[in-house]
């Protein structure tokens, strides 16, 4: 019996990307981008081919990735943001009500979205982790795109053939 795969595929060449970075942590955010944008040029990416905006903080992220899907000019998003906990409950608010707004918009689109807002204990933590979590959103972001194109296509073939897709 033979198998059908499809393999992991990182080359960002015609790739459009669309980032939202949450302005609130602004220190792991911009070190998010720097690293997540820095990846995504060495997967192929043209700067062109990528558009930054911000927002106050992570709250306000699934608005404006809903936004920008709305274009249909992005092959994927990458969201990216730190929630820090604090002394009140407002961190499992926001941590919760962001992330779960990001997964609905990538699923009501059919489109990719990397979440790379942090959600850490302590600043110390966020720190660790905005570097290897901003690379990791670019080739999540890369990987998903091409994954997507491919299914889509593969839907298409199946249309041209004869088969319900």
């Amino acid at each position: 019996m033979t198998v059908g795969a499809y393999e992991m595929n990182l080359d960002g060449a015609g790739v459009r990307i669309g980032i939202v970075q949450a302005r609130f942590n602004s220190e792991i955010g911009d070190a998010l981008f720097a690293a997540c944008v820095a990846e995504l040029l060495a997967l192929g990416i043209v700067g062109e081919d990528i558009l930054h905006v911000t927002v106050p903080g992570a709250l306000e992220i699934p608005l404006a990735l809903q936004k920008l899907a709305d274009t249909q000019q992005f092959d994927a998003l990458i969201a990216l943001g730190a929630v820090i906990r604090g002394e009140t409950y407002h961190f499992e608010l926001v941590s919760n009500e962001s992330g779960a707004g990001i997964t609905r918009i990538g699923l009501d689109y059919g489109l990719p979205i990397a979440n790379a807002v942090l959600t850490t204990e302590n600043d110390e933590q966020a720190q660790a982790r905005m570097h290897e979590k901003g690379r990791d959103a670019a080739r999540v972001a890369v990987e998903m795109a091409n994954l997507v194109l491919a299914l889509e296509e593969l839907a298409e073939n199946a249309k041209d053939v004869g088969f319900d897709a």
